[in-house]
């Protein structure tokens, strides 16, 4: 079981000597319990305190990084099992499935599709991560033209998925250097896929078809020294990758037993139902999950779910408090107060755009808090808007002194007048109505 702050504590010498960086061992047991602490920065550990905590404060759910450079991605070094109780970390990674009885310009029009597909949402940008190449030739010569295929028009995490060792040693001959994945060793072959992870330094998919099995599978492996493990449940239906990645979550976190502390690999391809496949993997700790199509809509859907599971509910997106301006403003544009949480943000940035009225936008810090919650905190204020106006030179970018506030600001309207001398127009509470507002009710005469 994880230890809670108070425990570790009584483990640590509390000499508050900070050479770990924190200002007292206290500071630092509660940062070890969190997860975010290391335990290496304590000189002063006994052996016993080390073994001991060195266990009960690593993460749960081990991490495994997958591919290298820019577009390389980390999954695993997961702490809970419902997001609610704290976040989950990393997300999963999307890869798209190619084989090598696929002609090398299909390949290549794939792995370029998930090279330059980008979403923006919220300010971010969401892709796909990388590309599974499946043996289904059972030919290495084959297996190595089609991964080669993959690396020439992009540098991509990989998965390599194959039955036959010397097709498998034959891709990574091309990759093996890249940090791909390896699909998968059974009790029958991991001796062999083993010595093939270490010589290339890959991490290792392992396939058994009960947790008890992958317990000990994964205990055979690392104890051939491969330790960058992912698990592949096997699972005949839905319904059973529910039971079973939820078990093994839960084990985990329980870390009993120890062996099952690792990632989940998910094939979508194995359903029935890809797409609802897709989702529950989404919802229920897939960490790298494997499809063969996605539509254009299910693609915006699915990068969109992951970002929303993946958001951390304490700290909201926000973007950076400032003047920005939404076409070529000029003097006489309007200024719309808004707040630095994403989503209102780019809710407002969007309308204002497609009413296509050059204008202002003042990006009041109210630490990602949207406008309705913002006032009702208090952190939306009088003050803060004479400060934001301030602060961002208002008033030398425009020839006027009307500010158009939120709807749900409206409380504020007299209070911010009195504060910055600024006239006060009350928006919409809508977003969605403030081309028809400003059609209406921005006159000249403010200007």
């Amino acid at each position: 079981m994880a230890l809670k702050a108070l425990d570790i504590y009584k483990l640590l010498p509390k000499k508050n000597c900070k050479e770990c960086g924190d200002p007292t061992c206290l500071t630092f047991a509660m940062k070890l319990a969190s997860g975010k602490g290391e335990l290496e920065k304590c000189p002063y550990l006994d052996e016993n305190a080390r073994r001991v905590l060195g266990a009960s404060t690593r993460p749960p759910v081990q991490k495994v990084k997958i591919g290298v450079g820019e577009r390389s991605f980390t999954v695993g070094e997961e702490f809970v099992l419902f997001r609610h109780e704290k976040t989950f970390y990393h997300q999963p990674g999307f890869m798209l499935g190619v084989t090598d009885t696929m002609e090398p310009e299909e390949i290549m029009q794939r792995v370029i599709e998930v090279r330059d597909g980008v979403m923006v949402r919220v300010g971010m940008d969401l892709r796909l991560d990388g590309v599974a190449i499946r043996n289904v030739s059972r030919d290495p010569g084959r297996f190595a033209d089609a991964v080669s295929a993959v690396e020439s028009v992009a540098d991509l995490p990989e998965v390599l998925i194959s039955e036959n060792p010397a097709a498998l040693e034959a891709g990574l001959a091309i990759c093996g250097h890249y940090r791909p994945l390896i699909h998968a060793a059974d009790h029958r072959n991991y001796r062999e896929f083993s010595a093939l992870a270490k010589k290339y330094g890959a991490g290792l998919i392992l396939r058994a078809p009960s947790l008890e099995a992958m317990s000990e599978l994964s205990t055979l492996c690392t104890g051939e020294g491969v330790h960058s493990l992912l698990f592949d449940l096997s699972p005949g239906s839905l319904s059973e990758y529910l039971r079973s990645a939820t078990l093994a979550r839960q084990y985990a976190i329980a870390r009993a037993p120890p062996p099952l502390g690792y990632p989940i690999y998910c094939d979508t391809t194995a359903f029935g139902d890809p797409e609802a496949a897709l989702v529950l993997a989404v919802l229920k700790y897939g960490s790298v999950i494997v499809t063969d199509h996605l539509s254009a809509p299910a693609k915006r859907a699915l990068l969109t779910l992951r970002q929303n599971i993946y958001t951390d509910p304490q700290k909201p997106i926000q973007i950076t408090p400032g003047l920005y301006r939404v076409g070529n403003p000029a003097k006489d544009a309007p200024v719309l107060l808004t707040v630095n949480f994403s989503l209102t943000y780019f809710t407002l940035q969007g309308y204002l755009e497609a009413a296509r009225v050059p204008c202002f936008m003042l990006v009041a810090d109210t630490e990602g808090m949207s406008v309705l919650t913002s006032v009702a905190a208090g952190k939306l204020n009088e003050t803060l808007v004479k400060d934001s106006l301030a602060r961002f030179g208002v008033d030398a970018e425009v020839s006027h002194r009307t500010l158009i506030i939120p709807g749900y600001a409206a409380p504020l309207s007299g209070r911010i007048e009195e504060e910055t001398g600024w006239k006060v127009l009350v928006g919409p509470r809508d977003a969605a109505e403030i081309a028809e507002f400003l059609e209406k009710e921005w006159k000249p005469t403010h200007a």
